[in-house]
């Protein structure tokens, strides 16, 4: 009853919402905002939430969790879009997206002081000081502190510089003014309308006005030299010509595009989240810059998560661009502002530059991530591997085989385990080959997988996801057949060598075929991994066996001699040509007279045969 009468009440709001712009508030039984949403229609928008049935996930529960709704009337798009932004980063609502701006970068301050310090700050104090930036690529700001400082002798002392205070001579040149980096205007040696011109210059730089300060400093330099004053002329061209060197290395493209913001958007694999890339563009150059993360609640749109994104950027940093580069139409118009999708020229090179700039953030963080929880790479990887392969579920258990014999001698053969893209030891086991006689490369697998698997199925122990063997497609083809014999339903996968016996490629389907992948890639590389760590385990139970079997051939067959007299000899001998050629006294040192005389015996019968 009580339900019937909630939605009769929100029926009752909803038809009497006005068909103007605007944002609406979904609050719950608590009186808590959950949702925040803008509207170009404020009824058609919310009627939308109520009159159709949504499919199971987070909208649904949105829906079910709606005890009453609020709204503001605005007069345009774009003071719903701002609104909208405001109000999320203000309450917080739980199914909006969530920006995740946790990161403080440095900004420039231009200090509201008698003589202006200028300096790189973290946190901004409104007391009448001027901030620059931030700077999410720090390298930036320091090469512009540094450029500055080179420009005009600032202060960098803490003294109160009022104008009381040098007259009465409190004050003594530092270290500073001796270098030639301060003026001296602690002791009246710099007028506070000099230094102040300095501060204007600076400002200007900062804003990305480089040229104008820089077409200044040339008209000066001529202006002294038309005078005369060939020294100052001298030392404002040093200024004009770092100025220059600074804006060629600083500038991106044609000084003629300015005052341009640029957005860009990327969304992670999973869909989870979106980074988006702001660059503002001052007479070619970047002059401001910032990657920023928006985490999803209700699987919105890039349209969506873009035009939050623009409303964001544009207030926290006072832009009032008149043209917006973007890389699709984010579905919002601004007055007096144009979207402009480029296709080629200097604003498409603009937009790709800040496609760069939000690819490399994402990785940047999925590496921070993992570095966090290595644990989400390697599902990443098997994820990769799935998707790749069109495997039903993800491979955590993935087998490899691998065969080693000379020349058809001591067969044996190796089986590595990874689980979760980590090598499980205690689940590798080694072969000795039964059945097949000579170099029988194909045989002797069959042998192997039989054998491991008819094992797995009596016992009940645990099939791979995925079992790879170290081969072409003949050896694909030998363990399908087991595997078909055996009723068991594996997705079989090889991993080929070039020449040089360095994994080259992955094969997979019925035929096999050659599966893409960049040889640089993370995924490439567990896979080499997987291969080499197999070949290395049959290789060494290999040479094991190969070396007991030479050590057999002279010291087993000697009545008398039992394994841990073997043992001792092999320890202080090494070899069994030293126990040849040692004294009856060493030999008797280690296992007694009686056995060094059947050892000597052995060996002098050997000698004549």
């Amino acid at each position: 009853m009580e339900e019937l009468k909630a939605n009769d009440y929100l029926k009752g709001i909803v038809q009497n919402l006005p068909e103007s712009p605007g944002i609406y508030q979904y609050l719950n039984n608590e009186g808590t905002i959950i949702y925040v949403g803008k509207a170009k229609n404020l009824k058609r928008r919310v009627s939308s939430y109520f009159n159709r049935e949504h499919e199971p996930g987070k909208t649904r529960v949105l829906v079910s969790k709606i005890a009453d709704i609020r709204y503001i009337v605005v007069k345009t798009e774009e003071d719903a879009l701002l609104l909208e932004n405001n109000l999320i980063k203000k309450y917080k609502p739980r199914y909006n997206v969530l920006l995740k701006d946790d990161k403080t970068y440095p900004s420039i301050c231009v200090a509201n002081e008698w003589f202006p310090r200028v300096y790189r700050v973290r946190k901004t104090v409104r007391n009448g000081s001027t901030y620059y930036g931030p700077y999410s690529h720090v390298p930036t700001m320091y090469a512009l502190l540094d450029l500055i400082k080179h420009l005009f002798p600032l202060r960098t002392c803490h003294h109160s510089l009022t104008p009381e205070n040098i007259r009465a001579g409190k004050f003594h040149v530092c270290l500073e003014y001796h270098i030639k980096n301060c003026a001296g205007p602690c002791i009246g040696k710099q007028s506070s309308d000099e230094y102040m011109k300095n501060i204007a210059q600076i400002k200007e730089i900062l804003k990305g006005n480089t040229r104008e300060v820089e077409q200044m400093l040339y008209q000066q330099m001529q202006d002294l030299a038309a005078e005369m004053k060939f020294e100052e002329a001298q030392k404002v061209k040093e200024k004009y010509m770092l100025l220059s060197n600074y804006r060629a290395k600083s500038e991106v493209v044609s000084h003629v595009l300015h005052n341009i913001d640029v957005f860009s958007i990327e969304e992670d694999s999973d869909g989870k989240s979106a980074f988006i890339n702001y660059l503002h563009i001052t007479n070619g150059a970047v002059n401001q810059a910032f990657t920023f993360e928006y985490k999803k609640r209700l699987n919105e749109s890039k349209e969506e998560l873009l035009a939050l994104g623009i409303a964001e950027m544009r207030e926290r940093y006072k832009s009032r661009s008149r043209e917006i580069i973007v890389p699709f139409d984010p579905g919002v118009e601004l007055k007096d502002v144009t979207f402009t999708i480029p296709q080629r020229g200097e604003k498409k090179t603009l937009l790709q530059l800040s496609i760069l700039n939000v690819k490399q953030y994402k990785a940047d963080r999925l590496k921070q991530a993992e570095k966090l929880n290595p644990e989400q790479r390697a599902t990443r990887l098997l994820k990769e591997i799935q998707d790749m392969l069109h495997l039903d579920r993800l491979p955590i258990r993935i087998e490899c085989f691998d065969n080693s014999n000379t020349q058809g001698a001591d067969p044996v053969a190796g089986c590595v385990v990874f689980v979760k893209g980590r090598p499980s030891k205690k689940d590798y086991r080694k072969y000795n080959i039964k059945t097949v006689a000579g170099p029988d490369d194909y045989a002797s697998m069959q042998e192997v997988v039989r054998r491991r698997y008819a094992r797995a199925i009596e016992e009940s122990f645990p099939l791979p996801d995925l079992l790879i063997t170290d081969g072409g497609k003949g050896q694909m083809s030998a363990v399908q057949e087991v595997l078909d014999e055996l009723r068991l339903a594996i997705p079989v996968a090889g991993l080929a060598k070039d020449s040089r016996h360095r994994t080259s490629e992955l094969l997979f389907g019925t035929p096999p075929q050659v599966v893409g992948m960049k040889q640089t890639s993370a995924l490439f590389q567990l896979l080499t991994r997987i291969q080499d760590e197999v070949h290395r385990y049959a290789i060494t139970f290999h040479r094991e066996k190969r070396s007991k079997r030479q050590v057999a051939s002279e010291l087993d067959g000697i009545k008398g001699i039992g394994p841990k007299a073997k043992e001792a000899l092999l320890k202080e001998f090494k070899s069994v040509k030293r126990i040849r050629e040692a004294t009856d006294k060493a030999l008797a040192a280690v296992v007694g007279e009686a056995k060094a005389q059947l050892l000597k015996a052995h060996f002098e019968a050997s000698q004549e045969t």
